[in-house]
């Protein structure tokens, strides 16, 4: 289908693009890669009279490597993130997880930023994010406020940035010299969505675990990744499988997605803690 007709807004920077969130309203959104949009509207299930396209903000690009911290803009793409050699030396978990997003044509246009901010739990980066305890900027006409990626997520496409509000960065800490990291993914085809997957950092005496897919938001708990922090690998695939809570589709029915969850999760802790120092 053809989507409706809207108006096409191209700003140059943050500012403009969030005076026109504000002048506009409910009837505007922005737009990164447009992956997650462009369908909809072509469905008619997004009907909008304004699209504000973040293209051309030059504030919202590049990727920043710090000796404690790497910064990563909205608008990267998942081929940025795949080709940058820092950022693979940094956290390589980023680039693993990447080359596992739909395929090469998705990748060059979708972005970081569009991936964690749309709140949908089939994402791959959302759940990344958390395990990496990253914290995403939020720019509105209020200014800037962070917040954690693991307070981010609320429901299903519900999420704590406000209507008027942009995300334009995310931070996330450098894990230390020794920590294994690993993302582990299972989907029915080339391109879809993950019947299950998990990202896991492990090594010096802590741990970290996430899983996608598995709930109406990305999941990490506390007390799995507490589990695994302890060397206790059942429980901290028990652990997870408490704090999931998938729900039948085509992808399968309850029992298997928790099987399948498990497999994921155990063989990432196997590759984590294979590359743990």
């Amino acid at each position: 289908m053809i989507p409706a007709g809207f108006e096409y807004h191209r700003p140059t920077d943050t500012a403009s693009a969030i005076s026109i969130l504000q002048e506009h309203g409910d009837e505007a959104r922005v737009i990164a890669g447009g992956h997650s949009l462009i369908p909809m509207m072509k469905l008619r299930m997004a009907d909008l009279a304004h699209v504000i396209d973040l293209q051309d903000i030059q504030e919202m690009k590049g990727i920043e490597i710090g000796a404690d911290s790497v910064t990563l803009g909205a608008m990267v793409t998942q081929h940025e993130l795949i080709t940058h050699d820092g950022l693979a030396a940094a956290v390589p978990i980023i680039r693993e997880a990447a080359l596992q997003i739909a395929d090469p044509q998705v990748r060059y246009m979708g972005t970081v930023g569009g991936n964690v901010a749309n709140g949908d739990p089939g994402n791959d980066m959302p759940g990344l994010m958390q395990c990496l305890d990253a914290s995403f900027e939020l720019v509105g006409p209020d200014g800037t406020r962070t917040v954690a990626a693991r307070e981010f997520y609320e429901a299903a496409y519900f999420t704590a940035r406000e209507d008027e509000e942009i995300l334009t960065r995310i931070t996330i800490p450098v894990p230390g010299a020794g920590v294994g990291q690993a993302y582990e993914k299972q989907k029915r085809k080339i391109g879809d969505y993950a019947t299950a997957a998990a990202a896991v950092m492990v090594g010096n005496g802590s741990a970290s675990v996430a899983m996608t897919n598995l709930a109406d938001t990305p999941i990490w708990s506390e007390a799995a990744s507490a589990a695994l922090a302890g060397g206790d690998v059942e429980g901290c695939v028990s652990a997870m499988l408490d704090a999931i809570d998938p729900v039948e589709d085509n992808r399968g029915p309850v029992a298997f997605k928790k099987h399948v969850a498990a497999v994921m999760l155990r063989r990432a802790i196997a590759r984590a803690m294979s590359r743990a120092g």
